[in-house]
């Protein structure tokens, strides 16, 4: 069975090999991710063409859940690494996966992979027996938002990167310039020093918006497990830090991981300049797209969706989780509680 033995390195090698070459692959499929999550239990599987050579791959990441009677949500973040409208390819990987997930008490195997919703591809994935959730989920019913802001650079250049700014909505063209023209300067790093002043960011704007937010530890081995990917910015004025991300370059975009910002200056609207400056590494390294990360509601009414729409113009809407239900009960009793958090 197609399961990477972890203790197996010429096996893992060529299971991450594939990861990184394939024009599929997702930061979050990597077996660096599964390292950062460490309080998940890897499981990584793979199958192969008739002359042996990987062509699909699902790195899962298990975790027992109190909601569903102790037993483990196995879910494959914004996979699988193959060709994800090839419906016949994903079942093949659910099927190598079936048998050892339900060994490991697992009730249900998800995915929720970064592809456009329509009804042919919904029907598709139906009609191969899979339990698909979109818009039929209700409140924050999903692991991850459905609707995501997402930035098309695809005719854009270093060279007329300055053209990209007008598609922007008015309000947000106005505080880019209003932070350069107050001051606002914005830079980037890795070193501690770098992660130390984000997460105080991070910190500040959690307390304020009275969210929870993840140790320092779990930064820190993002950086450990994904450095070559990392850019920590940090928007400064006259030495102070005021808002801080960290954004990885990794596939086909440039994706806004965490943030944060202070409570000092904020009328300086640092949080517009820094993103600017995150694009633009987006546009320079050809990155065809700039992910904000989602929503899970488009309401006018809503801060985080007006801010992210001022860039984007609009919703990029995914397929949704796809699901392999091994115990209905448990599945049913994680949704129920999911749907009414």
């Amino acid at each position: 069975m197609p399961i990477v033995n972890m203790n197996d390195q010429a096996e893992l090698k060529q299971y991450m090999d594939f990861l990184a070459a394939s024009p599929n692959r997702k930061l979050t499929q990597t077996v660096e991710w599964g390292r950062v999550k460490s309080n998940w239990e890897p499981c990584y599987v793979y199958v192969t063409d008739d002359a042996g050579r990987l062509e699909g791959a699902m790195s899962i990441l298990m975790i027992a859940n109190k909601q569903a009677d102790g037993k483990k949500l196995a879910y494959c973040s914004k996979g699988p690494v193959c060709d994800v409208y090839d419906v016949a390819l994903i079942k093949r990987l659910y099927d190598e996966a079936s048998d050892y997930l339900q060994q490991q008490d697992v009730f249900v195997l998800r995915a929720d992979p970064e592809v456009e919703y329509t009804e042919k591809y919904d029907h598709a994935l139906r009609e191969a027996g899979f339990t698909v959730r979109n818009k039929n989920v209700v409140g924050h019913g999903t692991i991850m938002p459905r609707l995501n802001m997402v930035l098309n650079l695809n005719d854009v250049t270093p060279e007329n990167v300055d053209e990209l700014m007008m598609r922007f909505r008015k309000n947000t063209r106005y505080n880019i310039r209003l932070a350069k023209r107050k001051g606002v300067t914005v830079d980037y790093g890795d070193s501690q020093e770098y992660l130390d002043a984000f997460y105080e960011t991070h910190k500040a704007m959690a307390e304020r918006q009275h969210i929870t937010y993840r140790p320092k530890e779990y930064f820190e081995r993002v950086m450990d497990e994904l450095g070559d990917h990392i850019r920590i910015y940090l928007a400064r004025h006259e030495g102070d830090v005021l808002a801080g991300a960290i954004t990885a370059n990794y596939g086909d975009r440039v994706w806004h991981m965490y943030g944060g910002s202070t409570n000092v200056k904020r009328n300086l609207m640092p949080n517009y300049l820094m993103q600017w400056n995150m694009i633009n590494w987006a546009v320079e390294t050809g990155k065809p797209y700039y992910d904000f990360g989602g929503i899970f509601e488009a309401d006018p009414q809503d801060g985080l969706y007006v801010y992210k729409a001022g860039f984007t113009g609009g919703v990029t809407e995914y397929i949704g989780e796809i699901d392999r239900v091994f115990d209905e009960k448990a599945y049913r009793k994680y949704n129920e509680h999911m749907e009414n958090l």
